[in-house]
């Protein structure tokens, strides 16, 4: 991708200096004409991505960008716009001032255990932030992480390696991964589920590199290295640098652990556990809106952050015509607003003009029940799966409580919770859900679909490799590759995605 200096991107921003690039795009440093700031420029090249589609890349990309933009934290690059020009897409960012932190691992070697321990506790509350909303970084390395001139952490990519990667496997239909092999999880590599835990892998791996100079697992090729993450154990830290205290040590082997299940539960787990070789300060009472919180105790994550819902803006009130809402004018409202793509306002009026619905019209009338699909069909699109869970939840117990619990419309809102919880970092949740559905989608007598039932099935195998259910996994993903394969073809896509996880996890079990 050729890109010249002194190109301006939207009718924007001018790009001054090429700072970083890689082979899905580059990074410039440019300047905003209209707001005269300097900014930083990421163009991405859609067409440069191996085995996926350029459109669905770009709405995919633009999804991740609104939810991204949902996430408000100091130690993350806040996001200023972006779109699409021509084939590319755009992101602008923040300019951070400062040094990426594999340049600042150069420059001080070794690199003292106190700052280790300082950078991944700032990580920490940047990643309990982030899995709340829900968002997993995917791509947590040093070059993603930016020390500023004040000491603090910045994490920059949020959301880009989730658009850049498929659903379903780190690897292209050439055997490159996408992403950063030296920081990629097991569940990531063969394909699982991904979830905080998977963020949790990537920050044991940079605590790693930082206390020992070096990262746990290394190779010549991409595949030797992911062979490593999934079969060999971590050198312990204190081998290399004996001063580094046990409880730090203990902390990285945790992290590092092959199973998701056995490593830290959460970014909350961990920061406290750091927390105890932080210097002394004191402990905050939780109270929101301290002011004595962030001299007590920098730079730290709200107490379960990421088992409480994160705050979410104040809803956007319709426009009224008369005294009462006018629920009609909020609908034409809200059917604008989603041919324009702004979904997170046309969600904010969906929430607001439906307790004014239900009292004109009924709680259970066909308009407030229109009126709830779209607001959760809206949410999820809007990413926002937290809020969009238990709407979905209502409106399959009340189709359910009608026609019945084979009905295929309380099904499919079933099927969107199960997506919700594995969105939300739930595997088991999600898992025993998928199970729960998957009868009624075998069944040819009730509500049959045989592709959907594969899809089920794939979605239980990959979740099983995130409980760390391997010889499950494996059964279940070999029947259901003998199924696509004889109602679909071994061409398919779902047939050679299953035969890659498979020919992992053979090597796993051997």
């Amino acid at each position: 991708m050729t890109v010249a200096t002194g190109r301006v991107v939207a009718g924007r921003y001018e790009l001054s200096t090429l700072i970083g690039q890689g082979g899905m795009g580059q990074v410039w440093t440019a300047y905003d004409r209209r707001l005269d700031r300097r900014v930083a420029v990421k163009l991405l090249r859609p067409d440069k991505v191996a085995g996926q589609d350029a459109d669905e890349l770009r709405r995919r990309f633009m999804r991740e960008c609104r939810v991204t933009a949902q996430v408000d934290h100091p130690g993350l690059v806040t996001v200023h716009d972006a779109g699409s020009e021509g084939e590319e897409l755009f992101l602008v960012m923040q300019y951070v001032d400062g040094a990426d932190l594999s340049d600042h691992l150069a420059e001080h070697d070794p690199y003292p255990w106190p700052w280790t321990v300082a950078v991944a506790a700032q990580l920490c509350a940047v990643l309990s932030a982030v899995h709340a909303v829900p968002i997993v970084h995917r791509d947590l390395k040093p070059r993603n992480v930016m020390v500023k001139q004040d000491g603090t952490v910045t994490v920059l990519d949020l959301g880009v390696a989730s658009v850049m990667d498929t659903d379903t496997t780190r690897l292209t239909h050439t055997g490159s991964p996408i992403g950063s092999p030296a920081y990629m999880a097991p569940e990531q590599a063969m394909g699982g589920a991904v979830g905080p835990y998977t963020d949790l892998y990537a920050l044991g791996v940079l605590m790693h590199e930082l206390l020992s100079g070096d990262v746990p697992f290394a190779g010549s090729t991409a595949l030797g290295v992911l062979h490593r993450h999934l079969y060999e154990p971590p050198v312990p830290v204190r081998r290399i640098r004996p001063e580094v205290p046990e409880a730090l040590e203990r902390l990285v082997l945790r992290l590092l652990a092959k199973d998701p299940q056995h490593r830290p539960a959460s970014a909350q787990e961990v920061y406290e556990d750091l927390a105890l070789l932080l210097p002394a300060r004191g402990t905050p009472t939780g109270a929101p809106l301290d002011p004595a919180r962030p001299f007590l105790r920098p730079h730290a994550p709200w107490p379960d952050r990421a088992r409480t819902p994160a705050p979410q803006p104040a809803p956007v009130a319709p426009p009224p015509v008369a005294e009462k809402p006018d629920v009609a004018a909020a609908v034409d409202e809200v059917k604008r607003l989603l041919g324009e793509g702004r979904i997170t306002q046309a969600v904010d009026i969906l929430g607001a003009i439906l307790p004014a619905a239900a009292e004109q019209h009924g709680e259970h009338s066909p308009v407030v029940r229109t009126l709830r699909k779209q607001y959760a069909a809206t949410l999820m699109d809007d990413g926002q799966y937290r809020r969009a869970l238990p709407e979905l939840r209502r409106l399959a117990d009340e189709r359910a409580a009608e026609a019945g619990q084979a009905d295929p419309q309380s099904l499919r809102y079933r099927y969107e919770s199960a997506q919700c919880l594995e969105q939300l970092g739930d595997p088991a949740a999600a898992l025993a859900e998928y199970r729960a559905l998957l009868p009624y989608y075998e069944n040819q007598y009730v509500s049959g679909d045989p592709q959907l039932a594969h899809e089920v099935r794939r979605r239980i195998g990959h979740l099983l490799l995130a409980v760390g259910d391997r010889p499950s996994a494996h059964d279940t993903l070999a029947r259901l590759l003998m199924d696509v394969e004889r109602l679909r073809g071994p061409g398919h896509p779902m047939a050679l995605e299953i035969r890659r996880t498979l020919q992992w996890l053979g090597q796993v079990r051997g």
